[in-house]
């Protein structure tokens, strides 16, 4: 078998809660995990350094805390992030890969603080990164969070798994006519309100040059192919 070849050196990979959660809808699915967990061993044993930021909406979204004031209601989300992060950890190291959890909340107890250095340091050693707790601000989606983080560790590619197989003109889940996209760049995605990744997540990408790929991780090997530059889901980009 022709061994693969990674496109990209230095990746993040922003996973959505309600993925891990399967067809359950809530909490977490093992089974999905110890996919998406094989995947990564796959993506790992090719030399490629890896990022993970995780959503928390499989556990709790801010906008649920509806009569609940904004900030703590983001909080929340944060402290769900942690728990999917620490579950992450744990499936990842019983395959043998070293890994480190990093928050932008303190919590020493159960996790390192995300420190920059220390980030590097850990690709050095071959380790990967799970960050979590968003940017560590209320008002900034877990989508913002891993564009600032991908800036930050100067990621070749934000690689985003989703539960939609890429970026759409409408809500293919309301609209059955909806266009997907297969290439759209970061500008159409500010200037058309396009819902499926965070303005902010968008221009943060735009402006550090930064190609996002939107897909979905139920998709059989959709990391691997991502990783391996196959043509997937929907590239975003500045071109």
């Amino acid at each position: 078998m022709e061994k693969l070849k990674p496109k990209y050196k230095r990746i993040l990979i922003k996973l959505s809660g309600e993925a891990l959660a399967g067809k359950q809808g809530h909490g977490l699915d093992e089974d999905v995990i110890s996919r998406v967990v094989e995947e990564i061993k796959a993506i790992h044993d090719m030399g490629v350094e890896i990022a993970l930021v995780i959503g928390g909406g499989n556990f709790w979204r801010g906008r649920q805390g509806k009569q609940m004031d904004r900030s703590t209601a983001d909080h929340m989300g944060m402290l769900a992030t942690v728990m999917n992060s620490l579950a992450m950890m744990d499936a990842l190291e019983q395959r043998g890969i070293p890994t480190r959890v990093q928050t932008a909340l303190i919590m020493t107890s159960v996790a390192e603080p995300f420190i920059l250095r220390r980030t590097l340091r850990h690709f050095e050693k071959g380790r990967i990164v799970i960050i979590a707790c968003g940017t560590g601000n209320p008002y900034c989606s877990t989508d913002t969070a891993a564009a600032l983080r991908a800036c930050e560790i100067q990621a070749d590619v934000l690689l985003m798994a989703k539960n939609v197989n890429g970026i759409y003109d409408s809500d293919p889940k309301v609209n059955p006519k909806a266009v997907k996209f297969d290439h759209i760049n970061y500008i159409d995605i500010v200037k058309k309100g396009i819902k499926a990744m965070d303005t902010t997540a968008a221009s943060y990408c735009m402006e550090n040059d930064i190609p996002s790929l939107a897909f979905a991780l139920e998709d059989k090997d959709s990391l691997i192919k991502a990783v391996c530059g196959e043509k997937i889901g929907t590239l975003i980009d500045n071109k």
